[in-house]
């Protein structure tokens, strides 16, 4: 029986020694997250600012992908930065690991939705492919009508719009430059 409140108040000391360690650490942890909310905001709000003027009007899709992609990352370094700080640099070594496991197959499995962005960003910055022109892309003649990250649009003469993923159009089209009056 004397050996239950030797076990407890031992219990109870190596609570209290954990909770002293532990409050420097989530101290540290809650000031380092400030710090890292104020740096992201600011740097994602250059990011956008420099961005914007490079993709502007109908090319403000990409600027927000670019925008979007940069937040996640810079994230992703925040929460894995904020667990080492708080001493479980352990886990955040092992989250890292997964995070990068877990996009391989992702990215495995979204490879053709990557391939229509990466296309429509390619389509998007070529300026002899732009909404109004007409062109000719896999058998289909048409005004282009939209063109966007994964699809564009072509009004065919016909009256029909038809829809084509940016990874069919980019590798092989050709624009359609009308004859003019001499």
């Amino acid at each position: 029986m004397t050996q239950i409140p030797s076990l407890l108040a031992r219990s109870i000391a190596n609570f209290v020694d954990g909770v002293a360690v532990a409050i420097p650490r989530l101290l540290s942890g809650l000031v380092f997250l400030t710090l890292a909310y104020v740096t992201v905001r600011i740097v994602l709000s250059l990011v956008r600012t420099s961005i914007e003027r490079v993709y502007v009007g109908d090319r403000e899709l990409v600027g927000d992908l670019i925008v979007t992609l940069a937040a996640v990352f810079l994230w992703f370094g925040v929460a894995l930065t904020f667990l080492k700080v708080v001493g479980m640099g352990d886990i955040a070594a092992s989250l890292g690991t997964a995070v990068g496991f877990i996009a391989l197959g992702v990215s495995y499995a979204l490879s053709e939705m990557i391939e229509d962005t990466v296309a429509g960003v390619y389509l998007l910055r070529d300026p002899d492919f732009n909404v109004g022109y007409r062109v000719e892309a896999k058998g289909v003649t048409g005004t282009v009508a939209a063109i966007e990250l994964r699809k564009t649009r072509i009004d065919t003469d016909a009256g029909d719009r038809v829809v084509l993923a940016n990874r069919e159009i980019e590798p092989r089209w050709t624009h359609d430059i009308p004859d003019e009056e001499p």
